[in-house]
């Protein structure tokens, strides 16, 4: 079978499964890119000739042009996925990704904002009007529920519920994350407000809107909390964007003793090693802390 016509049906696949727009487009890039590779360097066009050395060369090759190992392990996720259709649909007789181990991954510290830092982030919008009260509100969401971007941009009205709201996550998982007192008030002032600017305009039924009443982009948030960080004047080392305000929600939920399941939930991970990258990267006193804290003596009754 050819592979360019394994490719499309995979494809045609994974739209019926309602897979998003932003997997689609990695799985179309990754598997055209190895695909391309093994016509150009083995001629191979059908699918029943691709081994597990030609995947490990072409791994070998990106590594030697300045790739790392978390991106060809994003590879072969998607080659994980592409082979076991193909295997399923008795294309092949053998995934060739079997024998492909996943690339062992450096383990970097995740570097977030100091609670000070955060503080005076939410202090920034500070106005009456309009955008600083939804700047606000978007701040303090990001700080209080470790909502991803595209995540808190595809928030309907209907998702806010008086103590939580309901997140539409990666492959359309749904989970609900509890909001705080600080958060709930400023939402409730945000919705008066929205009401009020937006009472002579139709608008989009998403949550929060510009200010011409469209439905929010994920670039006008990374500029929004980039300017927040600025004026804040944060720390020059830290990159200034939602994604560092998630990796702020997560540290500080674990420094108040959430344990790491609970904080996967809450954050929409599928893989609890990803949420215990954040327990890697806490300081020691921060586990020294935590361990008092739990003591088992200490909470003896």
């Amino acid at each position: 079978m050819q592979i360019k016509t394994v490719y499309s049906e995979f494809l045609f696949d994974c739209e019926v499964k309602h897979f998003t727009p932003k997997t689609m487009k990695g799985y179309r890039n990754n598997l055209s890119r190895f695909f391309n590779y093994l016509d150009a360097k083995y001629g191979i066009q059908d699918i029943e000739e691709v081994t597990a050395k030609q995947i490990k060369d072409f791994f070998k090759e990106l590594w030697k042009n300045g790739r790392k190992v978390t991106y060809t392990n994003g590879l072969l996720k998607t080659f994980r996925s592409f082979f076991k259709y193909a295997l399923q649909e008795e294309y092949i007789s053998i995934n060739p990704c079997i024998k492909v181990p996943w690339g062992k991954e450096d383990i970097t510290l995740i570097k977030t904002f100091s609670d000070a830092e955060v503080k005076r982030m939410l202090d920034v919008f500070n106005g009456n009007d309009y955008m600083s009260i939804r700047n606000k509100a978007i701040i303090a969401m990001l700080v209080d529920t470790g909502i991803r971007n595209n995540e808190l941009c595809q928030l309907k009205t209907e998702d806010i519920y008086n103590g939580y709201i309901k997140i539409f996550g990666k492959g359309s998982k749904e989970r609900m994350v509890g909001i705080s007192p600080y958060l709930q008030k400023c939402i409730i002032k945000y919705i008066s407000v929205r009401n009020g600017y937006f009472v002579h305009q139709d608008v989009e039924d998403s949550f929060f809107l510009s200010r011409s009443g469209k439905k929010l982009t994920v670039e006008a948030v990374e500029r929004l909390v980039a300017k927040a960080g600025k004026i804040a004047e944060v720390d020059s080392g830290i990159r200034c964007s939602p994604h560092t305000l998630r990796h702020y929600f997560a540290q500080a939920q674990l420094r108040n003793n959430l344990d790491v399941y609970s904080l996967a939930r809450l954050m929409g991970h599928n893989n609890i090693k990803i949420t215990q990258r954040y327990l890697q990267s806490m300081q020691d006193k921060d586990v020294i802390e935590r361990g008092i804290r739990s003591s088992p003596i200490m909470n003896l009754r």
